[in-house]
């Protein structure tokens, strides 16, 4: 029996990982309440390393962006030398590694941050639902405040510098988290971004502030390290979505081309299809599909070069190992929803291997 399309070497950028299944980025609320990553973070991604690409959690670039209780972060040496832990584990395993960076914007609680952070937005306008704080339970979004042009260029220098220290802490690259209703993501919706400034109002000032921070954080680490995570039909953290949000996409199909080497889409099968078809025809670099994807499905669409790269989420919190039970076609282990966001290893690196079993 030929071996599966999955498991053939892929180029990305400038490195080639092993096989084309990918590990999708995670929330998992394992760091510290400082927001450093721990032993345990270490291993959890050590485990995952037969992944083609690893893709972290959310972490955040700034003291302004982790709205969540534990998420990481990369603003301080505390946490670079943490994440250089982890990314010693992968490449010691063979793995490769990116860390998603992620601002949550106005998706945050003063509860959940460090002394002086701020929660701000395109707009000051409030997230409908709650967020889990560790002190008081779940809480109602604030009102964000509405950022100046100067704290915009300030975020944007944010993630430069948040970049420039995955490299140093041992990344071989990062992915922008443009999804989610997180701050990335709140300029790019009319939803959330009423500005009538150079950054909303039009096609062309709702995508402006994503490839800002593409083309600054390419210029310092290189396009061939660089990606993009969007969700053009996603809804989360109130962002409805409206059809007429389409032309801000097919616009960054447009231009991101020469400021990232990979652009990682949220599917939703049929409804998303023209647009997933439309960045196949437009932009020039690798494109990685996620969305409730079986082996099965994940072959037929690289088979069939609607993408090069397939990412899970879930499959991978239960099963390790998961490429080698892709290969054996081994039974898949069913993760535990309650343990996904909670302190501790249960539920995190307690999931056994193929041959632990």
């Amino acid at each position: 029996m030929p071996q599966s399309i999955l498991f053939s070497t892929a180029p990305l950028g400038a490195i080639e990982l092993n096989n084309r299944i990918v590990m999708s980025p995670m929330t998992r609320s394992r760091a510290t309440v400082n927001h450093v990553p721990t032993e345990a973070v270490a291993v959890y991604y050590a485990q995952r390393a037969s992944a083609g690409l690893i893709i972290t959690e959310g972490t955040s670039p700034s003291i302004n962006g982790c709205g969540y209780a534990r998420i990481p972060g990369l603003w301080n040496e505390e946490q670079i030398l943490a994440w250089r832990k982890v990314t010693d584990a992968v490449h010691e395993r063979g793995g490769k590694i990116f860390v998603q960076l992620m601002h949550t914007g106005r998706a945050s609680h003063a509860l959940n941050m460090p002394e002086g952070g701020l929660i701000v937005a395109p707009s000051a306008i409030q997230a409908k639902g709650t967020i889990q704080t560790d002190q008081e339970g779940l809480q109602g979004y604030p009102v964000p405040e509405e950022m100046t042009a100067g704290e915009i260029q300030d975020a944007v220098k944010e993630f430069v510098q948040a970049a420039t220290n995955a490299i140093t802490a041992g990344f071989d690259g990062v992915e922008l988290h443009g999804a989610n209703g997180y701050l990335i993501e709140e300029f790019l919706r009319p939803s959330s971004n009423t500005r009538t400034d150079a950054y909303g109002g039009s096609t062309e000032n709702h995508a402006r502030f994503l490839l800002e921070v593409a083309q600054e954080v390419a210029d310092v680490i290189g396009r061939d390290r660089l990606g993009v995570k969007l969700a053009p039909y996603g809804e989360n953290n109130d962002m409805p979505y409206d059809p007429a949000y389409d032309v801000i996409y097919t616009h960054l199909a447009d231009h991101l081309s020469d400021k990232v080497t990979y652009v990682h889409l949220i599917s939703k099968g049929e409804e998303t299809q023209e647009l997933e078809t439309y960045f196949r025809q437009h932009f020039s670099g690798t494109l990685i599909l996620n969305g409730g994807y079986t082996k099965e499905k994940a072959e037929a669409d690289v088979t069939e070069e609607k993408a090069d790269l397939i990412s899970f989420g879930q499959l991978f919190i239960a099963n390790p190992d998961l490429p080698e039970r892709f290969l054996q076609n081994a039974p898949l282990a069913k993760p535990d929803p309650s343990t996904f966001y909670t302190p501790g290893e249960k539920g995190y690196i307690d999931y056994p291997r193929l041959d632990e079993e």
